[in-house]
């Protein structure tokens, strides 16, 4: 009897473990442009929303969303809320860098959005950039176990060097500024840079990098960005999920090569990663 206790104890604690875990991905899902045909929203959204509904991140970052696509998937993907602002007008003009969350699983306790400039609190750009830049950032609450972390979603700028450095550098400072109770953090985006950037570096000296800290449990290519070239390999890997080492286990990591039909849900390959918040 005691050891039949015994196991059913280990068992017990093991799922409770697992629970403890959280699944995250960063998707840059390809803003609407007419110009991609075959490969404009109206004929990949269904697959895309599939894909995602079939890992069933608990949150996730996108990038380069446009509303009309965030109410599509809004819509088609009843189980998850968003937030954000459209970085033009800090409203609903322009890409969105919004973070979508299971409400049945999450509870959001603040959230807001800043700039990657020298004038974060106003709409503007940054530095050498060629578009105005964002950071969308919430702090949340597992409903399971109460336990806090806050996640930020970015997309970098395309063009300035400067500003992509300059971006991770106050993306960092203000992780620390809104994260008093050094709670758990997870940084997802697509940052525009390779791995041996200096902009990437900066984040490296504070952050881990979940596909490199997966090591033997990391699967997938060893990049992120497609361009919808389905018969080349996928190489440059501007993708990632960070997160605050001292707070956060990495389970296992993922870029994920979905496709239907010799075509990709966008231009870019999604990043997964499972979490164990310590």
């Amino acid at each position: 009897m005691k050891k039949s206790l015994f196991i059913l104890l280990v068992v017990g604690i093991l799922f409770q473990v697992q629970g403890q875990d959280i699944d995250v991905i960063s998707y840059n899902i390809r803003y609407d442009n007419p110009k991609d045909y075959p490969n404009n929203w109206d004929n990949r959204k269904e697959f895309l929303m599939a894909q995602l509904q079939f890992y069933a991140p608990d949150v996730f970052g996108i990038q380069e969303g446009l509303l009309h696509q965030l109410k599509d998937m809004d819509q088609g993907m009843p189980e998850y809320t968003y937030f954000g602002v459209g970085r033009d007008d800090g409203v609903e003009k322009g890409e969105f860098s919004a973070i979508f969350y299971k409400t049945e699983a999450l509870q959001l306790l603040d959230q807001s959005t800043f700039w990657l400039s020298t004038t974060p609190n106003v709409p503007s750009k940054g530095w050498d950039a060629a578009l105005p830049r964002i950071c969308t950032y919430g702090l949340f609450q597992r409903k399971a176990d109460g336990a806090k972390f806050l996640v930020f979603n970015t997309h970098f700028d395309h063009v300035g060097e400067k500003a992509r450095e300059e971006s991770a550098k106050l993306i960092l400072e203000k992780i620390k500024e809104l994260n008093p109770e050094n709670l758990p953090v997870i940084l997802t985006g697509d940052f525009n840079l390779e791995s041996d950037s200096p902009g990437v570096q900066v984040i490296l000296q504070y952050m881990d990098d979940t596909f490199v800290g997966a090591e033997s449990e990391a699967f997938g290519p060893s990049g992120t960005f497609n361009g919808f070239e389905f018969n080349k390999p996928v190489e440059r890997r501007i993708d990632y999920i960070f997160v605050s080492p001292d707070k956060v286990q990495i389970r296992k990591s993922a870029i994920l090569s979905d496709s239907k039909d010799c075509r990709y849900p966008s231009d870019h390959l999604p990043v997964f990663a499972r979490l164990h918040l310590k």
